[in-house]
């Protein structure tokens, strides 16, 4: 359902005490100076774009678009705000807050994800009619879904040290979660740029290759050296059973496997029992 919201243009001054904050915020961070701004632009030219709020009780509101224009009244010491007042069922409240917040351009691409799904899971639909009604392409919405497969710390840190969307589409290569969070600790402490990154990823998957292969070709030594011990020690039994007395030692280093078999000259002649 598409809300009609230019039928409800009135614009009142409501005492921000009395309204409450949104249910369904995408947004979580609020960058300080960005917040200072604002605040400093509302005292000097006033607010310019009202928010837009709805009813729940005889005195009481419920912010369903204007987060950032809310705090920065607050901040700047403003007791009302100018604000039109909508009607409208919860489930269309929190459609309309999320896809405001979606559309906002200075939204920090993990929280526009998080918006994403819950307007996907909220309104119960596909990746391709959410494209639709936020105006993006299919494809777009995706990409933007897939930096979800990051853990809550993860994002956390992302957001924390202010990396963009490729640092973090890069990052998701490492398919390890611990050798991603090792990885990510080391660009973060190195303040990497998105090539910075991009090529040390590169270089650490083409490490982790290496020495993936060089286990696997140091297990496949480790197997065919006990099939070899084994027929030595196949070969020596025979030997006892000849007659022989064969003597054994093996000796170990960190590059070699060494035997050692001494066999007598003089055969072991076994004693015959009486009948």
């Amino acid at each position: 359902m598409i809300l009609n919201i230019r039928k409800q243009r009135r614009i009142v001054e409501i005492p921000l005490v009395q309204i409450r904050p949104c249910r369904t915020q995408a947004r979580k961070s609020y960058h300080d100076e960005h917040m200072k701004e604002l605040a400093a632009s509302i005292e000097q030219n006033g607010l310019l774009q009202p928010i837009t709020v709805r009813r729940i009780s005889s005195l009481e509101y419920e912010l369903v678009a204007g987060e950032r224009r809310l705090r920065a009244c607050a901040m700047c010491g403003k007791t009302k705000i100018p604000s039109i007042i909508i009607s409208c069922s919860d489930d269309e409240a929190e459609r309309l807050s999320l896809e405001e917040n979606i559309q906002r351009t200075n939204l920090h691409f993990i929280e526009e994800a998080q918006g994403i799904t819950s307007l996907m899971q909220s309104c119960q639909i596909s990746e391709r009619e959410a494209a639709r009604q936020l105006g993006k392409q299919p494809s777009a919405i995706k990409e933007i879904l897939h930096v979800l497969q990051l853990d809550e710390e993860e994002r956390a840190l992302i957001i924390k040290a202010h990396l963009t969307e490729k640092h973090a589409c890069a990052l998701l290569r490492i398919k390890n979660k611990v050798e991603r969070r090792l990885v990510l600790s080391e660009i973060i402490e190195s303040s990497m740029n998105v090539s910075q990154t991009q090529a040390y990823i590169d270089r650490y998957l083409c490490q982790t290759e290496y020495e993936k292969r060089r286990s696997q070709r140091q297990k496949g030594a480790i197997r065919d050296i006990r099939l070899f011990e084994n027929t030595i020690r196949k070969a020596l039994l025979a030997m006892k059973e000849s007659g022989l007395d064969p003597d054994a030692e093996k000796y170990e280093t960190d590059q070699y496997v060494e035997y050692v078999v001494r066999v007598p000259k003089i055969r072991r002649v076994q004693k015959k029992k009486c009948a």
